[in-house]
């Protein structure tokens, strides 16, 4: 709590000097017990990849840290130049792996496009589509996804999506994640280096990745870290503020798309604030006040926190022997 023995947004902040020195030295000693020579990192353009690059960089030099550039052809415009920025900052050596090809043999848009026709058969290769969820501060009802597809005119069409539409669509889009994944240990096995995974503490606690996708990874420098916190190490570091000041995106839907739309249904101030009440047992009045939220909203987040918690444990789970089953 502050001085004012309230809960507020004071409570996230962190001292980044400490953070760093702490996480490097984490990193180093991770390296060195498992003899690998450096990191390789997926670059997003996103805050969370640059921090864990810059991160890395602060451990081992940049000598010894790989960027990857991996677009495709639905990824954000903003993602190959804003992917470029960061590298160049941190002075890290990049390799350009254009995935769209290996997509388009794995039937990844293809199989996405089947799905999403199930349900609005009118659509094409033309359109560009994404999935939402309902905000979960609206209602007490169940939520259920909806695909929005926007015509080459720029008419957007919504439709409710069933739960093996839903599925499809996910399946195929966690292609993207999976071959990033799979390109990121070919670099790291063939320079003797670890891949160092981005997610951060919301995103790891709610289930936020896709399993042996971008859930995959050596270490997970960040993911003790509310976002929040991780741009306070993003300005300490000074990671480029077209970084900071970009909005969080999933990257993997053709149509413009932000995290909170796609599954938080929050901003991640917000969120952020939501999951450490939650965590730490905060009275629901405190949280409210602090968030701008009602009493009501609150306790809508919280339960959605826990269920998510919930749904996603399998995706936390490692390969179960069952020997003894």
């Amino acid at each position: 709590m502050n001085d004012n023995n309230f809960f507020s947004p004071e409570i996230l902040k962190l001292d980044p000097n400490v953070e760093v020195e702490r996480i490097s030295a984490s990193i180093r000693k991770w390296l060195t017990g498992f003899r690998r020579k450096g990191c390789v990192i997926g670059l997003s353009g996103g805050i969370d990849s640059s921090v864990t690059a810059a991160l890395c960089v602060q451990a081992v030099g940049k000598q010894r840290v790989l960027g990857l550039l991996m677009p495709e052809k639905d990824s954000s415009q903003d993602t190959l130049m804003l992917s470029r920025l960061i590298a160049s900052n941190l002075g890290i050596e990049v390799v350009h792996e254009e995935i769209t090809p290996i997509l388009e043999a794995l039937g990844c848009y293809r199989r996405r496009d089947e799905a999403v026709k199930k349900v609005l058969p009118t659509y094409d290769s033309n359109y560009t589509c994404k999935i939402v969820l309902p905000s979960v501060t609206k209602t007490d009802s169940f939520r259920i996804f909806s695909v929005v597809v926007v015509s080459p005119e720029g008419k957007e069409i919504k439709a409710r999506l069933t739960p093996d539409t839903y599925l499809g669509i996910v399946a195929a889009s966690n292609f993207k994640q999976r071959t990033r994944k799979m390109l990121e240990y070919y670099h790291a096995d063939r320079l003797n280096y670890a891949v160092a995974g981005t997610p951060n503490l919301l995103e790891y606690d709610q289930g936020f990745f896709v399993k042996n996708g971008d859930g995959a990874a050596d270490i997970k420098p960040i993911a003790h870290l509310y976002k929040t916190q991780v741009y306070q190490l993003a300005e300490y570091l000074d990671v480029p503020e077209q970084i900071r000041s970009r909005p969080p995106t999933t990257d993997t839907y053709s149509a413009p798309q932000t995290q909170d739309e796609f599954y938080f249904s929050l901003t991640y101030d917000k969120m952020d604030l939501c999951l450490y009440g939650k965590n730490h047992k905060v009275p629901i009045a405190e949280v409210a006040r602090a968030t701008g939220l009602s009493d009501l909203q609150v306790k809508r987040v919280f339960r959605d926190i826990e269920q998510k918690r919930k749904t996603t444990e399998y995706l936390h789970l490692s390969a179960q022997l069952l020997k003894d089953a």
